[in-house]
């Protein structure tokens, strides 16, 4: 166990970096743009969580992984703080996340900004598998509430975009 006073912040985020999401296992809570602050300072860690949104039910587990990983390798002065502001936004999942979600069948999201045309028209969401934008909304809710149900008319093979936030 390390001093904690001596703790580098580069190994704190390297922690942080291998806790996977419950909900999207291939993600890192660091892929996801989750964890928004670290700090160490007399003697405490401190990390800000900010969750996808507010009912996620994965919230809870994501602060306990964070408690757990952190604990086993400084001990017990770890404080996990929620931050509801500023609130999520898909524009933080970083490039190695939307890369992740692309490889796991999962259209990453676009940006915010450039989520939808000057018409106001939805963006256009291709296939992550063939890549064609011939594709169909099935449900507005997927696996998770933060995803949505397509179908490629391409392919036919459905996949799971996540949602713009």
């Amino acid at each position: 166990m390390s001093y904690l006073s001596n703790i580098d912040i580069e190994e704190v985020w390297s922690v942080l970096h291998q806790i996977e999401d419950p909900e999207l296992p291939s993600l890192s809570i660091t892929d996801l743009g989750l964890v928004r602050d670290v700090e160490v300072s007399a003697g405490v860690i401190r990390v800000g969580l900010t969750p996808t949104y507010s009912g996620c039910p994965a919230t809870d587990t994501i602060a306990a992984d964070v408690n757990t990983a952190l604990r086993a390798r400084w001990g017990s002065r770890v404080k996990v703080e929620q931050l509801l502001y500023p609130p999520w936004t898909t524009d933080w999942i970083t490039e190695t996340g939307r890369a992740k979600l692309e490889a796991g069948g999962i259209t990453p999201p676009v940006s915010r900004r450039t989520s939808k045309s000057k018409l106001g028209n939805p963006p256009e969401i291709k296939c992550p598998r063939c890549h064609s934008a011939a594709t169909r909304l099935i449900s507005e809710f997927g696996s998770t509430a933060c995803k949505s149900a397509f179908v490629c008319e391409s392919c036919l093979e459905p996949f799971e975009y996540f949602k713009c936030l």
